[in-house]
C-alpha cells in the first residue's frame, strides 16, 4: 500500500494528543507512564506524536493508567476501523485488478473456457469477518441482526474452545473478534442491536480476561474485567457482572489471597440470577476458597450446595462451554476442593473425571480439566502417603502440556510435598516441573 491518506494520519495524531492530554491531567511525566506500561519513554513519545503501538492491549492499559474512562480505547477502536476500511478498499481494488488479469489469461481467445473452484489455504477467521461485513452492508446496517447472530455463535465457539485450546492461540482469536466488535460500536444500529453488541463485547472482554489470567497477565486481565463489568452495567446483564466477580475471585485465589477470593465469590453469588451457571460457579468457588483457608466444614458445605443446584440440571448441548455449568464440572470442582482440603475422598472424584473426560492416550487432545484432575489425584495420593503414584500423576499432568501458567502453583504443591523424600519418581517430577516453570532456561 502507498502513502497513508491524510485523514488517517490526522486521526493518529489526534489519538496521540489525547494520550498526552490525559497523561498530563493525571500528573504523569512520559517517564512515569512508560514505567507503568512497561515500555521505554521513546515508545510513549512516538505514541503521543501519532506513531503509537497498534496493540489494543497497550491502549487499554494506557487508558486505565491515565484514567481516561475508555476514551482512548474508543478512539483507538475508531482508528483501527478506519485503517481496516482503508486497507480493505485498497485490497479490494488490487484484488479486482488481479482477478481481471487472471481471467484474461485463463480464458481462451475464442471465449470458451473452464471454471473451477479456486484453491485456498487453511480456513481462518478472516473469511468469517469478510462474510460478516458483506451481511451488514447488504442489510444497510453496521450491526445487523444477521451479523450479531453470527458473532454470538462465534463467541460460543470460542468459549467451547477454551478448555482445549492453548491460551496463547485462543487469545489471538478473541482479540480479533473483540476488535471487530469494537469497530462496530459507533456504527448504525437499532437500540436492540446496540444492546446485543454491548452484551457481546462484555462476554468477549470477560473471556479475554480469563485467558490473560491463565497466562498470568494481571494488568491486561484487570483492564478487560473492568471493561466487561462496565459493558454489563450498560447492557443490564447481571450474569456478566457476576462472572466478573467470579473470575476476579479465581485470579486472587491463584495469587494466594484466599480470604479476598471468598469475599469476591460471595459477591458473585449475590449478583448472579438464581439458577444460572454463574450462581453455581460462584458457590463452587467459595468452596475452593474455604478449602485454601483451612475451613473444611465451609468447603464441604459449598460442595453439598453445588450438588443440590446441579442435580436438576440436564446435560447441556455444549458441556465444554466455559460459561455453562454441567454435572461433570461439579465433580471436577468437588475433586479440587477436597484435594485442597486434604481430604483423601478427592481420589474417587478425580479418578472419575479422568475416566470420563480422557479421550485417549493423546494428551494434546485432553480437556484442561483432565490435567487438573491428575494434579488433584496427586494431592489426594500425597495425603494417603502414596508418593510414588502421586509423582506419576503429577508428571503426567505436566507432560500433557495442558497445565496453564495460572495453575503452575498447583503442580508446585505436589513437588513441595515430595521434595527431599526418598521417592525415586520425584526426580522425574522435579525435572518436568523445572522445565514447565523455566521454559527459557530449558530452551538454552
Amino acid at each position: 500500500m502507498g502513502r497513508e491518506p491524510d485523514a488517517l494520519t490526522s486521526q493518529r495524531r489526534e489519538l496521540g494528543q489525547r494520550l498526552a492530554t490525559f497523561r498530563r491531567a493525571a500528573g504523569l511525566t512520559q517517564a512515569d507512564l512508560a514505567a507503568v506500561l512497561f515500555c521505554d519513554r521513546s515508545t510513549l513519545a512516538h505514541a503521543e506524536r501519532g506513531r503509537g503501538p497498534s496493540s489494543a492491549e497497550w491502549w487499554a492499559s494506557a487508558d486505565t493508567a491515565v484514567s481516561a474512562g475508555g476514551a482512548l480505547v474508543a478512539a483507538f477502536g475508531q482508528l483501527r476501523a478506519a485503517v481496516a476500511a482503508c486497507h480493505g478498499d485498497a485490497q479490494a481494488g488490487e484484488l479486482a485488478r488481479a482477478r481481471a488479469q487472471a481471467d484474461a489469461w485463463r480464458t481462451p481467445a475464442n471465449g470458451s473456457g473452464t471454471s473451477s473452484w479456486p484453491v485456498v489455504g487453511v480456513e481462518d477467521d478472516t473469511d468469517l469477518m469478510l462474510a460478516f461485513d458483506l451481511a451488514r452492508r447488504v442489510a444497510a446496517s453496521d450491526v445487523s441482526g444477521a451479523v450479531l447472530d453470527r458473532l454470538e455463535a462465534v463467541f460460543d465457539e470460542l468459549a467451547m474452545a477454551y478448555p482445549v485450546s492453548p491460551p496463547t492461540e485462543l487469545l489471538i482469536r478473541v482479540r480479533q473478534y473483540l476488535g471487530y466488535a469494537l469497530s462496530l460500536m459507533d456504527g448504525r444500529a437499532t437500540l436492540a442491536e446496540h444492546q446485543r453488541l454491548i452484551t457481546l463485547g462484555g462476554w468477549l472482554s470477560l473471556l479475554a480476561a480469563t485467558v490473560h489470567i491463565d497466562l498470568q497477565h494481571p494488568r491486561a486481565a484487570g483492564a478487560h474485567l473492568t471493561t466487561a463489568a462496565s459493558l454489563a452495567k450498560h447492557a443490564s446483564r447481571p450474569e456478566i457482572t457476576a462472572w466478573c466477580y467470579e473470575t476476579e475471585a479465581w485470579r486472587v485465589l491463584t495469587d494466594g489471597h484466599h480470604a479476598k477470593a471468598l469475599e469476591l465469590s460471595k459477591a458473585a453469588e449475590h449478583h448472579a440470577p438464581r439458577g444460572t451457571s454463574v450462581a453455581i460457579q460462584a458457590t463452587a468457588q467459595q468452596g475452593r476458597a474455604a478449602a485454601r483457608l483451612g475451613d473444611r466444614a465451609g468447603a464441604v458445605k459449598a460442595i453439598s450446595k453445588v450438588q443440590r443446584l446441579v442435580a436438576p440440571l440436564p446435560v447441556p448441548n455444549a458441556p465444554e462451554h466455559h460459561y455453562r455449568y454441567d454435572p461433570t464440572k461439579a465433580i471436577a470442582y468437588t475433586a479440587t476442593t477436597l484435594a485442597w482440603a486434604g481430604d483423601p475422598a478427592a481420589e474417587t472424584h478425580a479418578r472419575e473425571i479422568i475416566t470420563r473426560l480422557q479421550p485417549g492416550p493423546d494428551a494434546a487432545r485432553w480437556p484442561r480439566r483432565v490435567a487438573s484432575a491428575h494434579l488433584d489425584l496427586a494431592l489426594a495420593l500425597v495425603a494417603t502417603g502414596r508418593l510414588d503414584e502421586a509423582c506419576a500423576h503429577a508428571t503426567k499432568a505436566i507432560a500433557s502440556g495442558r497445565v496453564v501458567p495460572s495453575n503452575h502453583w498447583r503442580a508446585g504443591e505436589v513437588v513441595n510435598a515430595v521434595a527431599g523424600r526418598d521417592v525415586p519418581e520425584a526426580r522425574d517430577l522435579i525435572e518436568v516441573y523445572h522445565d514447565l516453570t523455566n521454559p527459557e532456561q530449558t530452551k538454552r
